[in-house]
C-alpha cells in the first residue's frame, strides 16, 4: 500500500474526528410510524372505496327489486324447492 499524497492528507490524517452519534428515540421510531401511517391511509382508502361501491350497488338493487321480480325470481330459481340462495352458507357476501 502506497502511502497518501502528501498534500492530500487521508481521512485519518486530516484531524476530524471519527464521530458517530447514537441514534435518538425519534430516528428509531420514525420508520415504524411512517409503515403504520401508511397502512392506515391504504386501509381507509379501500374502506371508502367499497363504502361508496356498496351504496351504488344498494341503489341499484333497490331499483330491481319490485314484488313482481321477486316472484320471478322464486319461480325462476325454485326457491320452495331448492331453498333461497341469499340464506345459503356459500353466500358469503350477505353475511
Amino acid at each position: 500500500m502506497t502511502a497518501p499524497h502528501p498534500q492530500m492528507p487521508g481521512f485519518q490524517s486530516a484531524g476530524v474526528p471519527n464521530v458517530r452519534r447514537a441514534a435518538g428515540p425519534l430516528s428509531r421510531s420514525l420508520p415504524t410510524l411512517a409503515a403504520i401511517g401508511a397502512v392506515a391511509a391504504v386501509a381507509t382508502y379501500v374502506r371508502s372505496q367499497l363504502s361508496t361501491s356498496k351504496s351504488t350497488y344498494n341503489k341499484i338493487f333497490a331499483q330491481q327489486n319490485t314484488p313482481e321480480v321477486e316472484e320471478a325470481r322464486r319461480r325462476q330459481l325454485m326457491v320452495e324447492t331448492n331453498g333461497d340462495p341469499r340464506r345459503t352458507l356459500f353466500n358469503i357476501l350477505g353475511w
